[in-house]
């Protein structure tokens, strides 16, 4: 069985309570496949600086039923190692969303990439951020030359 490439995020957020305003756009990534969740893991950092890694089933039951839409079971995956290096990171009274995710939507790609004698050369990633900057910069350029 061909996987897709495997992508581990972490949000933050401030504060120690999730809205839910982005469960609707997580869950409709994993309805239509394109990504499928591996493991996800909730890391809170109280005001002391004190840390607790949450998994979601081990949550109480009204976080378990709002991440259940998600349907996925974790495993362990995101280990204690990663969560004291996003603990470092996070500042106090706030909340990390650690998720470990396959991009499903490339597993056709990649097989007939592999079924042409084809092979992955080099692979990455650059932040939409570094992007907008980049746009941005040479939008500037092109202006002070106009």
């Amino acid at each position: 069985m061909s996987h897709g490439p495997i992508d581990f995020i972490v949000l933050s957020f401030s504060g120690n309570k999730f809205k839910g305003e982005i469960l609707d756009s997580l869950v409709e990534l994993v309805e239509s496949e394109t990504i499928r969740i591996i493991d996800l893991l909730i890391v809170i950092k109280d005001e002391q600086g004190d840390l607790l890694a949450v998994e979601i089933e081990q949550h109480d039951p009204e976080i378990s039923e709002f991440f259940a839409p998600l349907d996925f079971e974790t495993n362990g995956m995101i280990t204690a190692e990663d969560v004291e290096m996003i603990g470092a990171n996070l500042e106090n009274n706030s909340t990390a969303a650690m998720m470990l995710f396959e991009n499903t939507w490339a597993v056709k790609f990649k097989e007939a990439v592999l079924n042409a004698d084809g092979q992955l050369l080099v692979q990455g990633r650059i932040p939409s951020e570094d992007i907008d900057n980049a746009l941005a910069e040479m939008a500037e350029i092109d202006a002070q030359a106009a």
